[in-house]
């Protein structure tokens, strides 16, 4: 069996689709099943069974014979979340749970970290593992983030594969259940539907126009195809990043949008939310030279092409994947 922690939510329903396609169906659903908000993002996917989250690891501890392989994908993903012991409890700590369980039973293991441990970009953004002590992530969440990456690297054991993912920004379908934390591509939609316009924000430092920020966008069908590569390599642990190489700035984001729509660009101008002013990430860019040295060969979208499809096949249709 393979088993997917946040296999309700964004990233972790898509794998669950990329799993059906490639003819998986021995699949161990965990998440919080207990409100419907998240529902159809599994309810047509073929799997075996649900887990409940808090039940998970005394689960596995007696089905550990049956486990294959953990995509270890849920967490609390509000980057503006600043409850440190909610984030300990749900980042931190159980992720530690499960990389023990897999370590003890020989489960292979991949699990998500994120491009919010880099900070600010003071070290740049390369996925060298004697960076990772050094970084100074901008919120709560990243911290939470970068703490298991550093507790990983001090580990003596671990399971027979494992792979830490730097997601950077993913969008995507099934991530409607996001609500302010969904991607910008997926609130612009809804803006042009409703208001003709998109809402991008000002930028509050001088060394870059409004619109410029540039962030490195990945569809979240590339990011299946990348955990794919490593379920089936099994080989080559360690940490990776995991975007697509080219920052582009959320003025191609909008235009890119509207294209989709076949309506002409309406940008209005925003102030940055004081709450994330001072921790947001005006520039990311990862270096994907890592990922390609050990053999993953596969284009990944463009932002254009990623932008079409997401809104043409799925969000104009009210569709999921």
């Amino acid at each position: 069996m393979i088993i997917i922690t946040g296999a309700a939510g964004f990233i972790g329903s898509c794998l669950v689709a990329k799993l059906n396609e490639e003819g998986n169906y021995h699949l161990g659903l965990v998440d919080d099943f207990s409100s419907d908000k998240k529902k159809r993002n599994y309810e047509l996917k073929r799997y075996l069974n649900t887990i409940e989250r808090n039940e998970f690891i005394d689960w596995l501890d007696l089905q550990h014979d049956s486990i294959d392989f953990i995509f270890h994908l849920g967490a609390r993903t509000d980057t503006t979340e600043a409850n440190k012991e909610l984030l300990d409890d749900l980042n931190l700590n159980y992720s530690k749970d499960i990389w023990q369980r897999c370590t003890k039973y020989g489960i292979p293991l991949i699990y998500a970290s994120s491009a919010a441990t880099y900070g600010g970009g003071e070290f740049g953004y390369d996925d060298q593992l004697d960076l990772i002590p050094l970084l100074k992530p901008l919120n709560e969440y990243g911290i939470s983030k970068n703490e298991f990456d550093k507790w990983v690297l001090q580990q003596t054991e671990t399971p027979p594969f494992w792979c830490g993912l730097k997601f950077f920004n993913v969008y995507g379908p099934n991530e409607y259940h996001k609500s302010r934390m969904a991607s910008v591509v997926f609130h612009g939609f809804n803006q042009i539907r409703e208001n003709g316009n998109i809402r991008l924000f000002k930028s509050h430092r001088p060394d870059f126009k409004d619109g410029e920020q540039r962030r490195d966008f990945i569809y979240v069908k590339d990011v299946t195809e990348v955990l794919m590569f490593f379920f089936h390599h099994k080989k080559d642990s360690g940490i990776y990043n995991l975007g697509t190489g080219l920052a582009r700035t959320f003025l191609d984001l909008a235009n890119s949008t509207f294209q989709a729509m076949s309506l002409r660009p309406n940008i209005d101008w925003i102030e940055i939310p004081e709450d994330i002013r001072d921790k947001y990430q005006y520039f990311t860019e990862a270096n994907m030279q890592k990922l390609r040295s050990i053999g993953y060969s596969k284009p990944f979208y463009s932002l254009e092409e990623g932008i079409r499809d997401y809104v043409q096949q799925y969000l104009l249709h009210n569709k999921i994947w």
